[in-house]
């Protein structure tokens, strides 16, 4: 149930709406912007790796060139400061953690819309630090499964340097340390393998073991986070 696929689930969808679309601008807009600010202004993504996935997001959501060329401005501009990355922490039933990656420019707002879905949802908000420590920064490249075996990508995956694999239905996801992401994914390609995209994400340490009523509550309230309009990124370790 980890939430770090979001931007594949919408890559892959056949018909998306215009108000879905319209989010998932807001969504990948605000992402390049602090990838730039964040980023000490580098427009370029050959040397901004992060500005590199950010615009590697923005493409997976046919967001037009033009659209992407602005972002990047507001990013080295004077007000680029009003928008910034900001994390939440929580619970949700059956005492699963809850992180929540942000880009805002209002603070206020999105701590308000973030704590209403929260407690909407059976969940509570909690301090700075009270899950953060449950989860792992790390790397993820997804290697296309079709023509190609677990264990020849696995192979490949740890010549080139990943310290993880796993099957899931969207490919192979092979985890790196968070710097080596950028090396990884183009050893992978230079190996053969089709990398779909690569992103930077919270990994679960441990994952909770949830009830099926539980489980779909959960469901409810990391989908009502994902719907706002600040939320970038949702995680969760359920397992």
């Amino acid at each position: 149930m980890s939430g770090h696929s979001k931007w594949s689930k919408v890559k892959h969808q056949k018909a998306v709406t215009d108000v879905v679309k319209g989010a998932a601008f807001t969504k990948a807009s605000r992402a390049i912007t602090v990838a730039v600010t964040e980023g000490g202004g580098v427009t370029d993504p050959v040397h901004n790796f992060r500005l590199r996935l950010a615009i590697d997001q923005a493409h997976a959501v046919n967001m037009p060139n033009d659209t992407i060329a602005r972002a990047i401005e507001r990013g080295k501009g004077t007000d680029a400061s009003a928008v910034q990355s900001v994390r939440y922490e929580g619970y949700g039933p059956g005492g699963v953690a809850v992180l929540v990656e942000a880009t805002t420019d209002n603070k206020n707002r999105t701590v308000s819309q973030v704590k209403q879905v929260f407690e909407r949802h059976g969940g509570s908000l909690a301090s700075p630090g009270a899950v953060t420590f449950l989860f792992q920064p790390c790397g993820v490249a997804v290697v296309r499964k079709s023509g190609v075996t677990y264990d020849a990508v696995f192979e490949k995956a740890i010549e080139g340097g990943a310290s993880d694999i796993a099957d899931t239905d969207d490919g192979y996801e092979v985890y790196t340390e968070p710097d080596r992401l950028e090396f990884v994914a183009r050893r992978l390609t230079e190996l053969g393998l089709t990398v779909d995209y690569s992103e930077l994400i919270m990994k679960p340490k441990n994952t909770v073991s949830l009830s099926e009523e539980n489980g779909r509550k959960v469901e409810t309230l990391v989908a009502g986070l994902d719907a706002l309009d600040d939320v970038q990124r949702t995680y969760e370790n359920a397992a």
